[in-house]
């Protein structure tokens, strides 16, 4: 009976991880299509991006009533405990992630119909794609529990809010420039900082990885610290 039970528990903890997967993959393919709305002016992507965001929003849903009833059944602890709460935790901030590409995917849809494509502010392409591959090396390391590639994903957020400063400063420059392009600069600050946000986020799925290999907080460490850390202890 104890190892039917204990297979069982194995089952129920590796289905919610494989949702939260799919879940992650949603979210990236909402971030990616985003980002092309954005770039290419594709009012209909933009569009999509906005109606489907409700998706993501039921899976977080979903996992969570999950999450709660093998916390109720099974009890968990130790090791276990922190897999639930960590997923719990990784779904918030898929949602909100999902929230930012709804962002992003709005502004799109206002320059589109203002006439035109971000393809003028080249810096949000760059952006675009290192927050892209942020966020899909946060889901890989969530995936594979690798806490070393967790570390240098998350270490990549501080180059993010760089490029993020960067932007910033560029885009204030050309509105003094040239005041015509106000609106459309506006705009696309609105979607850089929404790009920036979701660094943030996954950088703590990053983090929720280092809490359950080693079973340490590390929200308020920063990368550097936790890294020698982690070599002085090999």
């Amino acid at each position: 009976m104890s190892l039917h039970i204990s297979q069982q528990f194995n089952t129920d903890l590796e289905t919610v991880r494989n949702k939260v997967m799919t879940m992650g993959g949603l979210v990236e393919t909402h971030v990616q299509s985003a980002c092309l709305a954005l770039i290419e002016g594709d009012a209909v992507l933009a569009e999509r991006i906005v109606e489907n965001d409700f998706k993501v929003n039921a899976m977080e849903v979903s996992i969570d009533e999950q999450c709660t009833n093998i916390i109720a059944r099974r009890q968990p602890t130790a090791s276990d405990l922190r897999l639930v709460m960590m997923i719990v935790k990784t779904i918030t901030d898929l949602e909100r992630i999902g929230d930012e590409a709804e962002k992003v995917a709005r502004m799109a849809r206002e320059l589109a119909e203002e006439g035109g494509a971000s393809g003028n502010f080249p810096e949000i392409r760059h952006l675009g794609d290192h927050v892209r591959k942020m966020l899909h090396d946060a889901l890989d390391a969530f995936a594979r529990m690798d806490i070393e590639a967790a570390i240098l994903t998350a270490a990549e957020d501080q180059r993010i809010d760089q490029e993020y400063e960067s932007m910033v400063r560029q885009l204030i420059t050309r509105m003094m420039e040239d005041p015509r392009c106000i609106k459309r600069s506006i705009s696309v600050l609105w979607a850089a900082r929404a790009l920036e946000r979701i660094g943030d986020h996954s950088k703590n799925i990053c983090e929720y990885v280092i809490y359950l290999v080693k079973g340490k907080d590390v929200r308020h460490t920063t990368v550097e610290q936790l890294q020698k850390e982690l070599h002085d202890k090999q």
